[in-house]
């Protein structure tokens, strides 16, 4: 067991060395200059901003640095937002971001589990049909069109919840189900596909032949061995909504870490893209991680060998 942790983290360690490596020197590929925007800045203005943030320096030894500073877990400055760090604006907007994807998670695997049962249950007949054309519509239609008539029939003509803004539990509810809608249609399909060929094995006969109660059968027996193309799903998707989402965020005003992916990039804030492009795969690789995990928790047939690496 500890042989098999620790050969999974030494390869998550090299993985985010090489996403780090591939990122700062794509970063400094890019034609311009950071500071360089709208309007010229002159010229010894422009060579003391350098001077100030390194750049000036040969490339190896900024990469260095910047290698020094993440293992100490600082991501340097923003170059858009002068006084600013990186570890501050991910630190105020990620806990927002991770609240927001926390409730997005549990509405979209406990609807989506649920929908796929019931769709494998009642194979081929109404309920499965419908909840088949309900799962199409949720991948089909995109999540801002989804909040826009959200924010539309539940807040303007029904008055049921906030129309934005983020503080409250009411006001995480519409955009937590516009972040839910497309991975819970997609584990429905999932969790519908899997059941329906787990339904029709063997032991499933058996335990319907000893007169066990179908939630029983469900639940206990097929549910279990229904749910690992799901729990694979999990991990980037955990990481995709944790980090938030920028046309979410927009939509109802939530502070969230998801805009800063974006404003980085129209503002050429090099050390800011650099920053959450890193922050991102380290949660997702953490999140991968996690996987491998419960797959060997829920699956005894797997073992925690060196071999199994």
């Amino acid at each position: 067991m500890i042989t098999y942790l620790a050969k999974k983290i030494g390869i998550l360690l090299l993985s985010l060395f090489i996403v780090i490596t591939l990122t700062f020197f794509l970063m400094h590929a890019i034609p311009g200059d950071p500071f360089i925007q709208d309007k010229a800045i002159p010229e010894e203005i422009l060579k003391a901003m350098h001077q100030h943030y390194g750049l000036d320096q040969p490339l190896w030894i900024q990469f260095g640095k910047y290698l020094n500073g993440i293992i100490h877990f600082d991501l340097g400055p923003s170059f858009k937002y002068q006084g600013r760090t990186i570890n501050e604006i991910i630190s105020q907007g990620f806990p927002v971001s991770l609240c927001l994807g926390l409730e997005a998670l549990c509405l979209a695997v406990f609807g989506g589990v649920s929908l796929g049962s019931i769709a494998s249950l009642y194979h081929n007949r109404w309920q499965d049909h419908l909840t088949m054309v309900v799962a199409v519509i949720g991948i089909s239609v995109p999540s801002f069109i989804l909040a826009s008539f959200l924010q539309y029939l539940l807040a303007m003509k029904l008055d049921l919840l906030p129309v934005a803004r983020w503080g409250t539990f009411s006001q995480s509810i519409m955009p937590a189900i516009a972040l839910a809608a497309l991975p819970m249609a997609f584990i429905a399909r999932l969790t519908r596909a899997n059941m329906v060929e787990v339904l029709q094995q063997d032991y499933i006969q058996t335990a319907r032949s000893k007169g066990l109660s179908v939630f029983r059968i469900t639940v206990r027996h097929a549910l279990r061995n229904a749910l690992f193309p799901v729990i694979t799903y999990l991990g980037p998707l955990s990481a995709a909504v944790f980090t938030g989402s920028f046309a979410i965020e927009k939509i109802f005003g939530i502070p969230g870490l998801g805009q800063w992916f974006v404003t980085s990039i129209t503002n050429r804030d090099y050390t800011m893209i650099m920053g959450t492009t890193i922050f991102y795969s380290a949660i997702l690789m953490l999140c991968i991680f996690i996987v491998d995990i419960l797959y060997c928790l829920m699956d005894p047939r797997i073992k925690l060998t060196a071999s199994d690496v």
